[in-house]
Parts: C-alpha cells; structure tokens; sequence
C-alpha cells in the first residue's frame, strides 16, 4: 500500500484543474485504463467521471456547503480514492465521502492526508466489482450570496411589482456545471455556474403589492435640511407590510440593494418607467415592514420650534419642564399627504436640559394639539403622530398648518 500512496501524491501534483478526484484501484483491477505519470506500475489510476448532480447549500451566512454525486468504478476490497483541491478553499475537516447507492456495504475504512498537499485519500472497502454512486461534501470558501430587488411602483403609487434577485458569486477557478442552489428562502434555483462568475438569478417575484408613500419629521433620525432655518429633512419611503394579506410574507425578506422605478401610467406594453432611486432594503422578517427611501421631499417644508419650556419646582432639587414644541408644515403638492411626525423625548431633553445619564420620566401633556401617537409605532422614548397636510390652493400657495406637542419632563435635577 505505500506504493499506492506514494502513487496518488505524485499524481494529484500533475493534475490541471483546481478541483479533482482521482480512484486509485487495488492491485490487478479489472478496468484497464492508462497509469498517470509518475504512477507505479502495478497501481491503477483513473480520474473520477464527471459529476452527475451539485448542491450548493447557502443558507448559513459565511458557510456554503457542496454537496456533490458521481458515479464511480469500484474494484472488490480496497479502493483507494483521492481529493485533491489545488487552489480552491475548502475546509479539508468538512470533507465527507458517503456511498449513496449501496451504504450497508461500501464503506470508508480509512482516511489519509499527505503531507504540505490540498489532497485527502479514502480507503474505500466494497465487497464487489462495478459502479457505485457516491456523495461528496465540504465547505468552500470563495462562493456566496448576495441580494438585489427591483421594484416598480404603478404612476399612482398605490401599488408595485417587487423582484427579488439571488447573486451568486463563485470566486473560485471552479466550475460547478448546473446546480442546484437553496439560498435558504424561497424556491431551490438550478442555473449553470462557471469559474470565476458571478451570477444573477431571479429568485422571486411578487405583483400588486399594496404600498404606502411616507413622508417623516423627525428630527433625532434625519436632522434638519436647513438648520438656520429650523426646517426638517423630510426623507420619503415606499413602505410594503411583508405579510401574506399583502401578496407577501413567504419568507423573510433578506438585505440588499434596491432599484426603483415607477411607471408613466400609459397602457401596459406601451408605457416605461422612471428611475427614482437605489437604496440599500433593510431585512425584513416576516408580518415586518420593507422600507425603500426614495429621496428627501422637496415641497414639504416642516419647521420645528422650541416655544416654551417651563421648570417648575416640585420636591427638594427636583422640577418638571413643561415643553411645547411647535411645528409649522406647508405642503406644496397638488394632492394632500400624510406626513409621520416624531419627536425622541431622549433628544428632546438633551436639546433643552443637556445630556443626562438617567433615565426619563415624562408624560404627554395637555395642551398641545398632538394628542393621540400611532400606539404600535410609538415607543417609551420616541412618540410618533400622523398629520394631515391639505393640498396647495388655486394659487399655488400652500396652507400652513401649525400644530404643538406638550410634554413634560418629570423630576428632573
């Protein structure tokens, strides 16, 4: 047997390819095929048949597991069987060799590693001569994932077509041939994968799906546009509820860049669309929300004043500051919108008292005429309302609307 080990290291450093198998069979096997270079004379070698079947498993994040099937020759008894791996990243630890057509009998006996090599050989023991279907698996470094989506709103904004696409990056001199791939949601994809290729895959797709625009005022989020002028950034989003009753919730919407676009509302196949914008789609689990910015608003001027704050003694060292925040909105669009108004308390108080580490009691206060925050979008730190802005009049002047929000910081030093 030292001969047939000595025989498959010498020959795995005469092979081209960066991923090969080779089948060194026992002595006096019955398969006649040519010995490789360097190869004894008494010792058979035959490079392993092409695979009949791959799966690239990318569901673990920085872990992509190949599971590869061939079909190979096996001579009775001892059968040595050689991996090698020049120039591709596999984890030799991962490396798993299973008989998938007879498991009962063909058997690994031993495993050997030579020395300073990319190589393993297995000792592969079948009690009779012929062709054995065979499973190979390992973790590969250089081949994983990434994801796109394309969304296309209808001219009314009311609705989209959402693609998400699978990019499958094989940064590896490798060719896997078809393969089948599960990225760990949605459908297995088959597609060809060559050496060095990336690969872009339409994974799914999900039409009308309902959609909310959204225009946000918050300051502690997205700052001001102009600070001298105390007016707030407004960013807007396109916002879909990833949950079945809105044509979604299959799975978990994963990470990645978005392209949006909107159509002109012509007839369908005579109409095109228009580029809104790239954003980079936050995960969203599923019954979650999918957010994409499609810019900052330009004809929704919100300003944000501090027009009153109040301290008034209450025990000891101890005040409250009643605080009334005044915001004056003027929308210049043609249609009436809904703008998210949000004020962090945390900010809020860092903005009138200066930082402080403990923690805030407050209440809502009373005379403000922002009464009533969004309960589910609300949290002890951050309360959000939603304000009604009307349209621009005849004479293109918008209508400006003030409204007030009263809190009360309790006991503070």
């Amino acid at each position: 047997m030292h001969s047939t080990r000595h025989s498959t290291r010498h020959a795995t450093r005469h092979l081209g390819g960066a991923l090969s198998a080779l089948i060194a069979l026992a002595l006096l096997a019955p398969f006649a095929t040519p010995t490789l270079p360097g190869a004894a004379a008494d010792v058979k070698l035959i490079a392993l048949p092409k695979r009949d079947r791959v799966e690239i498993q990318l569901d673990v994040p920085g872990l992509t597991l190949i599971e590869e099937e061939r079909t190979i020759p096996l001579a009775k008894g001892a059968n040595d069987v050689v991996f090698a791996w020049a120039n591709t990243a596999i984890d030799k630890s991962t490396i798993q060799f299973r008989c998938m057509s007879d498991p009962e009998n063909v058997q690994v006996i031993s495993v050997s590693y030579p020395p300073n090599e990319n190589a393993l050989t297995w000792q592969v023991s079948s009690p009779t001569a012929g062709p054995a279907k065979v499973r190979i698996s390992y973790i590969i470094g250089g081949v994983d994932k990434s994801y796109e989506y394309r969304a296309e709103a209808a001219n009314d904004e009311k609705k989209l077509t959402l693609w998400q696409y699978v990019q499958l990056h094989n940064r590896t001199p490798e060719s896997f041939g078809e393969a089948d791939m599960f990225a760990g949601y949605g459908e297995r994809l088959e597609r060809p994968i060559g050496a060095n290729e990336t690969r872009k895959i339409l994974a799914a797709k999900f039409e009308n799906v309902p959609i909310t625009k959204t225009y946000t005022a918050d300051l502690a989020q997205h700052g001001y546009l102009d600070p001298a002028k105390r007016q707030l950034k407004i960013p807007m989003h396109y916002v879909l509820k990833n949950d079945a009753a809105n044509g979604l919730g299959r799975f978990p919407l994963q990470a990645g860049k978005a392209r949006i676009f909107i159509a002109d509302g012509k007839a369908e196949g005579e109409g095109t669309t228009a580029f809104l914008g790239e954003d980079w789609a936050a995960f969203a689990a599923k019954d979650d929300e999918l957010k994409l910015f499609l810019g900052v608003a330009k004809d929704i001027v919100v300003t944000r004043t501090i027009e009153r704050r109040d301290r008034k003694k209450t025990a000891g060292p101890l005040s409250d500051y009643d605080i009334v925040v005044k915001y004056e909105i003027e929308n210049f669009k043609d249609q009436p919108v809904s703008i998210d108004l949000a004020e962090s308390i945390a900010g809020l108080r860092a903005e009138v008292l200066g930082d402080a580490p403990r923690a805030i009691e407050w209440v809502l206060g009373t005379e403000g005429s922002l009464k009533t925050p969004d309960a589910l979008k609300s949290t002890s730190d951050r309360v959000l309302f939603h304000v009604d802005a009307p349209a621009r009049g005849a004479d293109q002047k918008a209508q400006k609307k003030t409204e007030t929000l009263n809190i009360v910081l309790k006991n503070e030093w």
